[in-house]
């Protein structure tokens, strides 16, 4: 059963900085594409980024400069680090691994203080 493990998460203050990491657990067989949604109270889940098997990345315009995915693919691991946080960055965080279908994290919370 594939399973994909997510830590990292907590409560920051705003300009401070968290690692989310990812970790696929389980038989799965060629995955893909790899990245972080966030879902707000209130709010419909949003993309915060990708990364395919090959590196190349993609960043909602509101996290761009701010945030960095990483993949460690020998592990089956991605990372989010977060930098700058701002108090609208509280959410819920679930990562994804694309294979023959999308599997989800279980979803970590980030909370920022201002």
């Amino acid at each position: 059963q594939v399973q994909l493990v997510e830590s990292g998460g907590g409560l920051v203050q705003a300009g401070g900085s968290l690692r989310l990491s990812c970790a696929v657990s389980g038989s799965i067989f060629g995955i893909g594409s790899m990245g972080w949604y966030r879902q707000a109270p209130g709010k419909q889940r949003e993309l915060v980024t990708t990364i395919t098997n090959g590196g190349s990345t993609n960043y909602a315009d509101s996290v761009k400069g701010r945030f960095t995915i990483s993949r460690d693919n020998a592990k089956n691991t991605v990372y989010l680090q977060m930098n700058s946080l701002k108090p609208e960055d509280t959410a819920v965080y679930y990562c994804y691994a694309n294979s023959w279908t999308r599997y989800w994290g279980q979803g970590t919370q980030v909370t920022v203080s201002s």
